[in-house]
């Protein structure tokens, strides 16, 4: 995305977070495909059977945005930020419907990026990842969105920086961190399930 694009963004924003919605409907056309390539990364880590599609996440994700009674917008990286939580919770959501409607049968799985993922990669399930997140973030706040930020929004350590408004050099310290507890945790869960 280029600055003049980001900067039109950071504008509409600015104008939506005032009432204008005039700004909320101009700003659709101009994030659908940044907040499409959001659901695709987020969508990639499913399973090729997985029933909801980028489109169908894009959808769902931006009528809650857009249903936020005056929503403060720092920024273009807050709004992806936000979206991208979003979109964790309907895929989260999803995955618990899913497992009810199959009376406990196994959840839609996720597999981690390289990066939070054990040396091989490795299938997770996105409900035991959720419950694994929300312990985390019950001990250590800023962690977890650290986590949701980069693994599910997809951002940078520059722009989880600006939204968490930390120096990137914690950003790396607490991504490193963060991710070693949560490895472990998917493992310690992952050996309960096979127990």
């Amino acid at each position: 995305m280029g600055l003049a694009s980001s900067t039109r963004i950071d504008k509409l924003l600015a104008e939506w977070s005032k009432g204008n919605a005039d700004a909320r409907e101009a700003l659709i056309p101009v994030v659908y495909d940044e907040l499409r390539r959001l659901a695709r990364r987020q969508l990639w880590h499913e399973r090729p059977d997985h029933t909801l599609q980028s489109a169908a996440l894009v959808n769902e994700a931006y009528l809650r945005l857009i249903r936020q009674d005056h929503p403060q917008w720092q920024n273009r990286a807050h709004f992806f930020a936000v979206a991208a939580q979003l979109m964790r919770h309907i895929l989260v959501d999803h995955a618990r419907n899913k497992r009810a409607a199959k009376r406990g049968a196994g959840a839609p799985r996720l597999a981690l990026d390289p990066e939070l993922a054990p040396i091989k990669k490795q299938e997770i399930d996105v409900v035991a990842l959720d419950s694994a997140l929300t312990r985390l973030s019950a001990m250590d706040e800023q962690q977890g969105r650290l986590i949701e930020l980069r693994f599910f929004g997809g951002l940078s350590i520059d722009e989880t920086s600006v939204v968490m408004g930390i120096s990137p050099a914690t950003v790396k310290r607490e991504w490193a961190t963060a991710r070693l507890w949560l490895q472990r945790e998917l493992k310690r869960d992952a050996a309960r399930q096979t127990s």
